[in-house]
């Protein structure tokens, strides 16, 4: 919905008022521009007014790549609506490049008739140089195409802050917040939020707070009053479910997720951990949280990293370790050892693009294969998939009740995407999360190591409780007892029995819930992060009067029950991955149905349209 209304500004300027349901915005520029910082600031802004927010931060790959150069390009893309937002936008509507490099490497993402706002004062014979630039694109017919406004942000922050007693270097690093306050009088965003951040941030550096105050403040104010922009936009709060919400990013979720979760069951909580991008800010969220009975641990090495959860779940804790895929190939043979030994711990894996180094600071779903079947042996473990950052909470929760009720690892799958992307989450009351109760056995002559209960999960037994001495290790384990055994026979059925029990999960896990007919021409299914886009292409097609349907995995081994019925009540079944068919072909070997894909593996997340053009393809009888 668009409407157009007129409005006296609060100068005596008038200019017309544009209202939207949605507004995507990207902020990019040099790694050292506070291009998140910037964008980080506007999620948080638009939420306490009440919209509805989604986020996708976007880092350079490269450790200090020069300044100037599309390597070191850095950006932020968030949507605020009035309406419940599944994804941070396909097309973006206000783009703010700060140097040529920046404006090179996103323009072509900013939709025809777009707002760009460019830093003049960037665009230097050196920096074009520097982005390939031959010409100024400032100066061609190029950018013709959108609704370009040069602005000297340099100059302009620079003259705002002359008088704060700060190195020229120093007013510098303030440009991020001229340029917010610019987008703040553009969208409608109150300064008073981001203004008391300054203060509580700089509070202990009066001139660093002045700068970055007159420089917000001097940007909002050239919006209002240079007369360069003929329209502002209005985008209203958003009708959310009541209670108190706060900006989540997925691996903060994840962090608070695993600290619940272990509070919950009465335990302390281990993290092991060696650092990789993009899950190093969950060893970060966990180390702040240590007064909540939380013990991080960083270790020299993966290997050490995942055998000092080993321990730490045989000493009792709630073990969990997190890396990304390169990290889970390092770790594998101790995962191996974990299955073996039948202890409980978590292993997240934020996945990125592979392989080997690959693009380590983007998005990618390749590690699917690897979570299921990546380890020698036959060596069965649960696998969950996140599918947004708030989900991340619930899933983390989710993890350690299977990993305890059914005594095996369980690896839980997020990506570089929902990791490091945000939305308001609602604050859960704490009567309603999932409490768990966990069990170890007392002083028993007549204990046995590895008798199972129904769930074939064998007892918890803690190191140092009499009468439980037990050998554990990676040699095959006899049942019952867990001597040691090298009977044929007794491995095969160890292997079965390991198997079994991770079928029997799915005793223990929802069904699978389509969303639409139950039944019908085309169902689109998807797993992990690519849930927003799937969601809002189905509410597209759908009001479009489309035959489709779709639902979501969050349980990929075991799958739920229903999954097998569920796939055939469909004439068409469409997979989109940000791989090249990992989930499809699991689906073709499992239940022997035709399934589509749809694939993308560019380091960058599905857009609505890409999904929404596929479906109608297929429903239009276009060759898959």
């Amino acid at each position: 919905m668009v409407v157009s209304t007129q409005k006296q500004d609060a100068s005596v300027n008038t200019v017309e008022t544009i209202e939207r349901e949605e507004i995507t915005v990207r902020f990019c520029g040099d790694s050292g521009d506070g291009m998140q910082l910037a964008g980080t600031q506007l999620t948080s802004t638009s939420a306490i007014f009440g919209n509805d927010v989604c986020t996708f931060p976007d880092f350079p790959a490269e450790i200090r790549a020069p300044a100037g150069t599309l390597a070191g390009v850095s950006g932020f893309q968030l949507a605020f609506g009035s309406r419940k937002l599944h994804t941070p936008g396909d097309r973006v509507n206000a783009m703010i490049a700060m140097n040529p490099a920046a404006l090179k490497a996103n323009v072509a993402d900013l939709e025809p008739g777009g707002i760009l706002i460019v830093n003049s004062d960037a665009f230097t014979k050196s920096n074009l140089g520097k982005a390939g630039y031959e010409e100024n694109p400032l100066d061609g017919v190029d950018l013709n195409r959108y609704k370009l406004f040069k602005i000297p942000i340099n100059t302009l922050n620079a003259e705002a802050c002359s008088d704060t007693g700060l190195t020229g270097r120093a007013v510098g690093r303030c440009k991020n917040f001229y340029a917010l306050g610019l987008v703040y009088w553009l969208f409608g965003r109150p300064l008073e939020p981001t203004l008391r951040w300054i203060d509580q941030k700089f509070g202990a550096k009066p001139s660093v707070a002045d700068a970055n105050t007159k420089s917000l403040k001097a940007g909002y104010y050239m919006g209002e009053t240079a007369e360069l922009f003929p329209v502002r936009f209005l985008v209203s709060p958003a009708k959310l479910a009541p209670g108190k919400y706060r900006k989540l990013s997925g691996n903060e979720a994840i962090a608070l997720g695993l600290v619940t979760a272990a509070h919950q069951a009465g335990k302390s909580l281990f993290y092991g951990s060696y650092p990789i991008t993009p899950a190093s800010d969950i060893l970060h969220e966990l180390a702040r949280l240590r007064k909540y009975d939380v013990r991080t641990f960083q270790a020299e090495d993966e290997i050490a990293a995942m055998t000092s959860i080993i321990g730490a779940a045989f000493a009792g804790a709630f073990a969990v370790t997190g890396t990304s895929g390169p990290g889970v190939a390092l770790k594998q043979e101790a995962i191996s050892l974990a299955v073996m030994t039948e202890l409980p711990m978590v292993i997240v894996n934020v996945q990125r693009g592979g392989p080997s180094t690959g693009l380590p600071t983007k998005t990618e779903q390749a590690d699917l294969g690897q979570a299921i079947s990546g380890r020698h042996g036959e060596t069965p473990l649960c696998v969950l998939a996140a599918c947004s950052p708030g989900d991340c909470f619930d899933m983390a929760i989710e993890a350690f009740r299977i990993a305890t009720e059914f005594m095996t690892p369980v690896m839980l799958l997020t990506d570089g995407y929902i990791a490091n992307g945000a939305e308001p989450w609602r604050i859960p009351d704490v009567s309603t999360l999932p409490k768990f109760e966990v069990k170890h056995p007392g002083p028993s002559a007549e204990f046995e190591p590895y008798k199972r209960n129904d769930k074939l999960a064998r007892p918890w037994a803690l190191p140092g409780t009499p009468q439980l001495e037990h050998r554990v290790g990676g040699l095959e384990k006899q049942d019952i007892t867990g001597d040691v055994c090298y009977v044929p026979e007794n491995h095969e059925h160890m292997i079965h029995l390991r198997r079994q029990k991770i079928d029997k999960i799915a005793d223990a896990i929802p069904p699978l819930e389509v969303h639409g007919d139950q039944s019908g021409e085309l169902l689109v299914l998807g797993w992990g992060s690519t849930y927003g886009a799937i969601e809002s292409a189905m509410e597209r097609c759908r009001a479009r009067g489309m035959n489709v349907s779709n639902a979501h995995l969050r349980y990929l081994d075991p799958m739920p029950k229903n999954t097998e019925q569920v796939l055939k009540q469909f004439k068409q079944i469409l997979v989109p991955e940000m791989n090249l068919g990992q989930l499809r072909q699991r689906l073709r070997a499992e239940y022997l149905v035709d399934v589509m894909g749809l694939n993308k593996v560019q380091g960058k997340p599905f857009t609505i349209l890409e999904i929404e053009e596929k479906v109608a393809d297929l429903l239009n009888g276009k060759p898959s």
